[in-house]
């Protein structure tokens, strides 16, 4: 089955992918927080059998899909499905029973007992906001008809952090964007948006530095606005800053294209004929590379997917290829072999 982060957008050059998560409580449970293991097992199996007596009906919204008990997978197994944004960090390393239910292309996830009972997460790549909301509530109207939430008429759903009170929505974009990264704007870029109600924070290392240029673009505002406003207002902001983007990285080519294609060029041999490298050599290198590939400083006969090359290069995710644990060196060597293989043939321009 592809994956989801397999697809080209149109925006594909700077867009990665758009994603809703929607947090909810059930009523007749404490918050997460309170749960007790006994409870937080219950709760898992509720939500299991729940959606198992009602397959073939979901399966018509979301496709195949198929329970994980998280609890019992390997550290290596949780490590890899927070690599492929399936789950989060904080699940994987909860110590009560939690699970998630995933369809099999990974473009919808279900968290259970995280911070929230449940997270309802769609992912896609490109810009899809709406689309995804479509989906993500669709499945929450499925579990609402028969398991009742947690929820206030003033505040609306109710959550363990105050901060997602009232409609329960996350939506975020994630972005590539280099030339404003390499231009030194994103500490200015992040203190403008964060007036809008909106969020920029590096998803490969922290803050305006982020590692291979890639951002997570969050609404902040969860109450006082409905679930379309909330969009609609971080996709006007993404629009802009996709105009920014693509605007210096003209500037940056035009003041000093030779740079940039000897980068480029330089970046792409390292990858192909390298014998052993680091996670975040691969992740600049390829950055790079993508940067070169969007600019059409470099071309290919086949529509390069960097981002799903980025995924597969994470320590955990390299591991399961690889079928096995392996210490940095032998990961170092199988992540050099991997890009030597895996990427595209060039076209000369």
């Amino acid at each position: 089955m592809p994956k989801w982060y397999e697809e080209q957008s149109k925006q594909s050059d700077v867009v990665i992918s758009s994603r809703i998560r929607l947090a909810r409580n059930f009523a007749k449970y404490p918050f997460s927080p309170k749960l007790t293991l006994e409870q937080a097992e219950l709760l898992c199996e509720d939500m299991r059998r729940h959606l198992e007596e009602k397959k073939t009906k979901l399966e018509e919204v979301v496709g195949k899909y198929y329970y994980y008990n998280v609890t019992k997978a390997s550290e290596i197994e949780k490590e890899a499905l927070v690599e492929r944004h399936i789950i989060t960090k904080k699940l994987a390393q909860k110590k009560q029973p939690v699970g998630v239910i995933m369809t099999e292309d990974e473009s919808v996830s279900l968290m259970l007992n995280e911070d929230d009972h449940i997270r309802i997460q769609a992912i896609s790549s490109g810009m899809n906001l709406l689309t995804l909301l479509e989906k993500a509530n669709a499945i929450d109207d499925f579990i609402s008809e028969s398991l009742q939430y947690a929820f206030d008429d003033k505040l609306g759903y109710l959550t363990s952090s105050p901060t997602n009170i009232g409609t329960g929505l996350r939506a975020s974009i994630m972005v590539y964007l280099p030339a404003l990264g390499i231009s030194g704007k994103m500490e200015k870029l992040m203190d403008e948006v964060s007036q809008q109600g909106v969020s920029i924070r590096g998803v490969y290392g922290e803050g305006n530095k982020s590692l291979a240029y890639i951002y997570q673009i969050s609404n902040c505002k969860t109450i006082g606005m409905s679930e379309c406003d909330i969009i609609q207002n971080l996709i006007s902001i993404v629009d802009q800053i996709i105009k920014q983007e693509r605007n210096r990285r003209e500037y940056l080519l035009d003041s000093n294209f030779d740079k940039y294609e000897d980068q480029v060029y330089r970046s792409y041999g390292v990858l192909r004929y390298a014998k052993q490298i680091s996670t975040a050599d691969a992740m600049t290198l390829l950055a790079q590379i993508k940067f070169g590939y969007d600019s059409k400083i470099i071309a290919s006969e086949e529509t390069p997917s960097f981002y799903k090359l980025m995924m597969a290069i994470q320590p955990a995710n390299l591991q399961k290829i690889l079928g096995k644990n392996a210490g940095v060196k032998e990961r170092e060597r199988a992540r050099a072999k991997f890009l030597n293989e895996s990427l595209p043939e060039l076209i000369h321009l």
